[in-house]
């Protein structure tokens, strides 16, 4: 597929990096420098760590590199010659790179100046194109994304056709600081990530067990509203499940490994037998493993499977707040937003082909109900197609036709634009993903709407019809939320911190002006305590500035500052997180106030 302007822009952008790097550490060896979805970034090799004064020194060089004006010149050449130009230079990775060129396609260089590079283009013109870039930050990366090779050093960086383009995707950088949610997590006690317990798996502290526990409580009233019936599943289970579902081969790279259970050999057999020989009695099926369950459908479905069925009890909808487990690469992981063991809001629909386009409508409008109840209402949706020519599907090509004209239908109705991307589908079906935008312009894929016709046939699942004779039901997959780890960090990027009301950890935090005032502040916290608000008293002997700043710095909603003039008139000061000073109130009728927001989950203003 050819490059966009901008991508051609930031490809070219990588290569005035990596020539400014060889000018700067000529002894570095080089691996690849695509352009990236933001910007771009290029891999390199070299003895010392780069450092923050580096990357100025670099990008310095940039600006001369850009101001000669160098032209992007494409070169083809042989593999030989190719690969004698890489080993003159030592350039090893290189090497490696050209061994992937497909045996029918031209092995092309791009020299810009003195930079030659291994590259299938394209590039701008002149490198005096490039006019607004900025090196961002250095990270590590295994060469090949794999943890066995060698760690790489990656500069990244971005480049913009405009000046104006570069600031504001700078200050959007700035800002998405500021809303980091592992920043804010640790700062406003939400979770924790702890080595000695493994990464990528999330400690729920209790502020942040409540916006959990909030968020669930919400989805499972709308649940119960549409007809879903709650079920509980066991973190593990038998290998076989999966193989039968298709979940171990198709995901094999990205589950933790089996587990071999012991009780099927006999003594003799677990006598000097090594762990690679048991892995190897697994693999041939002489003994049983279990796998932590990457997936809750396959469990889901041996309910449904566990009772007949006729088609008066269909649609049947399964739904579990259910931990799966995947093995993600550690360069990947990323406080809540990726991790190895996370709960989806998962629930699965067991339903007859003429139901199928009530149920997907019902679906997207429980997805549409959550984000806009949470404020995320810009958003786009995105079909997930099977790729004809890729093996990666599985199932009768018909059924996958059925199920994605049904998705198609359900999209129009939904009067959302849409985009349909082959490839993108999951091996048993083809899905919606709702992609939103949060305040600050960043996309998030997060809920999910899929239809299967595969499982249900690898399961031989069956129901009873009106002509007496057995059918195959259809299989809906769906996750509002997706993962409650992942929705949850991009909430709190996107309330950067100040979660609305009916969310919030703390709701209300009362501030007695001074110790006199503490038996009425106890007064009123009794009421909130009594009304079921999440609420505290602040008790410190402090002034009332550093009561309010610190309430303020934990992204309290409400403070109620209580004086003698409050104690005497039976009222309280509020202050609100988002609106400031809202003047005296009569204590019980802001009381009705804040009950009434967190009934009606209303949204700060």
């Amino acid at each position: 597929m050819p490059m966009s302007p901008l991508e051609e822009l930031r490809h070219s952008a990588a290569h005035v990096m990596a020539t400014a790097v060889l000018r700067i550490f000529p002894e570095a060896k080089l691996d690849i420098g695509p352009p990236t979805e933001t910007g771009f970034y290029y891999d390199f090799d070299l003895d010392r760590k780069f450092t923050a004064e580096d990357l100025e020194r670099i990008e310095e060089e940039m600006r001369k590199i850009v101001k000669e004006n160098q032209p992007f010149e494409r070169i083809e050449t042989t593999r030989e010659e190719a690969r004698k130009f890489f080993e003159e230079r030592n350039q090893t990775y290189k090497i490696g790179r050209l061994e992937d060129i497909p045996p029918d396609e031209p092995v092309t260089f791009y020299r810009n100046g003195e930079f030659v590079d291994l590259c299938a283009g394209t590039h701008v013109r002149y490198t005096k194109q490039i006019k607004a870039f900025k090196l961002l930050n250095i990270a590590g990366a295994y060469h090949r994304g794999d943890e066995r090779n060698k760690q790489l050093q990656r500069i990244y960086g971005t480049a913009f056709p405009s000046k104006e383009e570069l600031s504001a995707y700078l200050e959007q950088l700035e800002e998405a600081k500021k809303r980091d949610h592992r920043k804010l997590g640790r700062e406003l006690g939400l979770f924790h990530i702890d080595e000695t317990v493994g990464q990528g798996l999330v400690l729920w502290k209790p502020h942040g067990a409540v916006v959990r526990q909030e968020l669930q409580n919400f989805i499972a009233d709308e649940l119960r509203k549409q007809g879903y019936e709650q079920v509980f599943t066991p973190h593990i289970a038998k290998l076989d499940l999966f193989k039968v579902s298709g979940h171990f081969p198709y995901y094999q790279d990205s589950q933790y490994p089996p587990v071999i259970h012991h009780e099927f050999l006999d003594e003799r057999a677990r006598e000097g037998c090594t762990c690679g020989e048991l892995a190897n009695k697994r693999r041939k099926g002489e003994i049983e493993g279990y796998l932590l369950k990457p997936m809750n459908c396959p469990m889901h479905i041996k309910i449904f499977d566990s009772t007949p069925h006729s088609y008066r009890d269909l649609p049947v909808r399964l739904a579990e707040f259910g931990t799966v487990y995947r093995w993600e690469q550690s360069g990947e992981l990323n406080g809540m937003t990726r991790v190895r063991g996370f709960t989806q809001d998962d629930a699965h629909i067991f339903c007859t082909e003429e139901q199928l386009g009530a149920e997907i409508a019902g679906c997207l409008d429980l997805v549409k109900t959550v984000f806009h109840t949470l404020g995320m209402t810009d958003y786009r949706v995105r079909i997930g197609l099977r790729d004809p020519d890729s093996t990666k599907y599985t199932g009768d090509p018909a059924n996958w036709e059925k199920a994605e004209s049904a998705l198609r239908e359900a999209a129009k109705i939904l009067g959302v634009s849409f985009t349909e991307e082959p490839g993108e589908a999951a091996f048993y079906g083809p899905k919606i993903d709702f992609v939103v935008k949060d305040v600050i312009g960043r996309e998030w894929q997060l809920g999910t709407v899929q239809v299967d016709y595969n499982l249900p046939e690898r399961f031989d699942l069956s129901y009873i019809g009106a002509d007496n004779q057995h059918h195959r039901p259809v299989m809906i997959h769906r996750a509002p939320f997706g993962s409650m780890e992942r929705f949850c960090g991009v909430l709190i990027e996107h309330f950067a911190g100040s979660f609305p009301l009916w969310l919030a950890p703390e709701q209300v935090r009362v501030l007695p002006i001074s110790d006199k005032l503490l038996d009425y502040g106890n007064v009123i916290l009794s009421k909130l305590k009594a009304a079921g608000i999440r609420c505290s008293l602040d008790e410190r002997n402090e002034k009332l500035g550093a009561k309010i700043r610190r309430g303020r710095l934990e992204r309290i909603p409400y403070l109620w500052v209580v004086g003698e003039k409050e104690q005497e008139s039976k009222q309280v000061s509020v202050r609100s997180q988002t609106a400031g000073d809202l003047g005296s109130h009569e204590v019980d009728t802001f009381l009705e106030r804040v009950k009434q927001d967190i009934r009606d989950r209303t949204l700060p203003s």
